[in-house]
């Protein structure tokens, strides 16, 4: 499916405020949006959201034969799809110039600037070796998806664990996680990108772009740097030019942001170690934050009923009235005391009877009971007529 174009309105509309240092949403040109990273329940699975742009990563390892080229190391491979559902324009099996281009973009920024030690995951030189391989989905898009799927995989690859692997002559035994607990991989920095979008020929730039801002982009700068100022990936697209100052700006800006998303990673590792230890429920549905609330304390849902005022009739009911006044206010009953059914919920009393199918009987025997009565009294009006005196005429 083709993806709808910007209309010429929205593109002027959208070149005028960035103009003016402002954006759609509200943010500074220099700010992220609000970033989420969520582990699930298996080791190696990760989901990030920047906004609504929403990334699934997930790692896993297996043993195969080295490359000939370099025997005693592992082997990393890592592999994005664009999800159907993430976008209109996105296909099934179809690999378009997006999705290359992040795929290249990914090796480059996890597999060329050597975060994970691959010598770690050689069991046997020159005949077995670990290979991890990273899958990264985006599941929604809205923009900037680079930075949301470099969390996500450096994120995922720093929160797998492998079996452990014991090697006794020819003889290479696999461990379960109940016989040894899985060995965490060795990571020697994590390489975060971070993506620049020039306007009016550079001379505006914008970091983490919107979907509709990447669309009047006339060209992105993407930065992969780690936390000590190390520089592992910078790619330009566009016809724009750019000058050396202005490279040197994005690049310390560009640190800025990987310094605090760093900080990030590893402090949603460490609570969901901190969970786990604890022995609580991990994944991503106990991590979401829940939305509505259906359940009452039962302080609540006790109800002072001395104190309720029963409603009053209407004028035509003065005698009633005044007796309801007279008595003063009436006790609802309430059937048995608070019930704890759960941590809090109570339920109180019982449930209602059911009296709608009795009001249906009733009617109908009312309904009955009326045309009876119509017809007794029919049937009356035919006898009197039958018993009156005919008159006769004489001629």
């Amino acid at each position: 499916m083709r993806d709808v174009p910007i209309s010429n309105c929205e593109r002027e509309f959208l070149l005028a405020i960035i103009a003016e240092k402002k954006r759609v949403d509200g943010r500074q040109p220099t700010d992220l949006r609000q970033v989420k990273i969520q582990f699930g329940s298996n080791f190696g699975s990760c989901e990030v959201s920047f906004g609504k742009t929403r990334v699934l990563a997930t790692v896993s390892s297996e043993v195969a034969a080295p490359k000939q080229r370099r025997p005693n190391e592992g082997i990393l491979f890592v592999n994005v799809e664009l999800s159907p559902m993430g976008h209109p324009s996105f296909e099934q099996g179809r690999q378009t110039e997006e999705s290359v281009e992040l795929n290249r973009l990914m090796e480059r920024c996890l597999k060329e600037s050597r975060c994970v030690d691959l010598e770690s995951l050689c069991i046997v030189v020159g005949e077995k070796v670990w290979t991890v391989r990273v899958d990264v989905t985006v599941v929604n898009q809205d923009g900037n998806m680079l930075d949301c799927a470099s969390i996500a995989a450096i994120a995922a690859l720093a929160h797998f664990k492998r079996p452990d692997v014991t090697v006794k002559g020819q003889e290479i035994t696999i461990h379960t996680s109940d016989e040894r607990d899985p060995i965490p991989l060795s990571i020697h920095h994590m390489p975060l990108c971070v993506t620049f979008a020039f306007f009016h020929q550079g001379k505006f730039l914008l970091i983490d772009p919107q979907e509709r801002e990447e669309r009047v982009t006339e060209g992105k700068m993407v930065i992969g740097m780690n936390k000590h100022r190390e520089i592992c990936m910078l790619q330009v697209t566009g016809q724009m030019l750019l000058h050396q100052d202005k490279v040197k700006q994005c690049t310390k800006m560009a640190f800025v942001k990987v310094v605090e998303m760093t900080e990030l990673i590893q402090e949603a590792l460490a609570n969901d170690k901190t969970a786990r230890s604890k022995g609580e429920k991990c994944g991503f549905a106990m991590s979401s934050e829940k939305e509505i609330n259906t359940t009452v304390s039962p302080a609540k849902l006790v109800e002072d009923v001395s104190k309720t005022d029963l409603p009053m009739s209407s004028d035509s009911d003065s005698g009633s009235e005044q007796e309801m006044v007279e008595a003063g206010p009436q006790e609802r009953p309430v059937g048995d005391s608070p019930k704890v059914v759960g941590k809090g919920v109570a339920i109180i009393g019982s449930a209602a009877v059911k009296k709608w199918e009795e009001e249906e009987e009733r009617v109908k025997g009312d309904k009955k009971g009326k045309k009876k009565k119509e017809a007794s009294v029919k049937e009356a009006s035919v006898k009197g007529q039958q018993s009156r005196p005919q008159a006769s005429a004489y001629f």
